[in-house]
């Protein structure tokens, strides 16, 4: 059992790093795009995740598969509509982490495909290439479906902000400090469970019934 144990957290360490620092990555790059140099100036824009995190989110994140990583810092009076680029913004990290996850699906996918036409037996390879990209897959969604949650300051309350009106966002946004209070209770306590998994299974078998149609088509 804790050898087990163990490999789950040799695993998970850099998968959860993969999955929060592309996160956090696509967050910077957007605002950048949209004319704001804070997250540039911030060192927000780099593939180094010791720049990306925060010591309780990740602890978080790794055992019990909900956390968050270093806010990225933006200004939206750079934007032309600031309303609309938190949301683009906001949006852009979960988007990462959903294709980050259908990639890992679909490189898992050729290996079993190149297994199966080209090569001899990689029960080997598949076994351990399946492992840590159906864990950097599950990851991803995980830090993808906990984020879109609509509750500030997740990414989710951003994208729905941009639907309320100015008062009641605005409003919103005041409370953002003690909404990560309850929310890192709620992790612990293991509240988000049931929906982040209700989520992070619908996701994935989605993405497999594509991967099926690929398989199909290849072999």
């Amino acid at each position: 059992m804790f050898g087990r144990n163990l490999l789950d957290i040799i695993i998970n360490v850099p998968v959860t790093l993969i999955a929060l620092t592309g996160h956090e990555l696509a967050h910077a790059w957007v605002s950048t795009k949209l004319g704001d140099p804070t997250p540039r100036l911030n060192g927000r824009l780099t593939i180094n995740p010791l720049a990306h995190l925060d010591l309780v989110g990740t602890l978080l994140m790794i055992f019990t598969g909900f956390g968050w990583a270093k806010p990225v810092m933006v200004d939206p009076r750079y934007y032309k509509n600031q309303k609309k680029g938190m949301a683009l913004t906001a949006v852009a990290g979960p988007l990462a982490n959903l294709v980050m996850a259908f990639l890992s699906l679909l490189i898992y996918a050729i290996i079993f495909v190149i297994n199966q036409k080209f090569t001899p037996d990689m029960t080997g390879v598949i076994t351990v290439s399946g492992m840590i990209l159906g864990a950097l897959a599950v990851r991803n969604l995980c830090f993808m479906v906990f984020n879109i949650i609509p509750i500030p300051p997740l990414d989710g309350s951003k994208v729905l902000g941009m639907f309320l009106p100015d008062r009641t966002y605005y409003k919103m946004l005041q409370y953002e400090r003690y909404s990560m209070i309850l929310i890192a209770l709620l992790s612990l306590s293991g509240f988000f469970g049931g929906i982040i998994g209700t989520g992070v299974n619908a996701f994935m078998n989605g993405i497999m019934r594509l991967l099926n149609v690929f398989v199909g088509l290849v072999l």
